[in-house]
């Protein structure tokens, strides 16, 4: 009989998750509001990110990610995560028009930390474009 050779695996790299340590109990929150879904970002003040959740993640799909309760969800899951790492303060900011705003703000409320400042940083137009010139009669 032939002698059955045996593939090994390639050396592979693993990567190793970052520990994340928090030097202060006051996070940022970045609530982003769509009509299609709802993402709760929490990082700290230098931008990185501690926890973050969407209604997607959560297990939502199709259309009953764009709920409220959903973004309820999504909001209680991330701050839960933040206040385990031992985030206590929030300061949240609220991008988008999707229904998940307010209640996004209500889930971080319910998962444990404390809202200092909310602040609305929804893109408005103002101005705009020249309308075009209208038909002569």
């Amino acid at each position: 009989m032939a002698k059955v050779e045996q593939k090994t695996k390639k050396n592979t790299v693993e990567k190793k998750k970052k520990k994340i340590k928090l030097t202060s109990t006051k996070v940022l929150v970045r609530v982003r509001s769509t009509y299609n879904n709802t993402i709760v970002s929490i990082t700290d003040y230098d931008g990185n990110i501690i926890a973050q959740s969407s209604c997607g993640k959560i297990g939502f799909s199709g259309s009953k990610k764009s709920t409220a309760y959903a973004a309820t969800k999504a909001g209680e899951d991330a701050s839960s995560k933040a206040a385990i790492l031992g985030a206590k303060e929030a300061e949240v900011i609220i991008n988008g028009v999707g229904i998940g705003r307010q209640a996004a703000v209500k889930g971080i409320r319910g998962g444990g930390l404390r809202i200092t400042l909310l602040a609305d940083r929804t893109p408005v137009p103002h101005g705009g474009c020249k309308p075009r010139k209208q038909p002569r009669k």
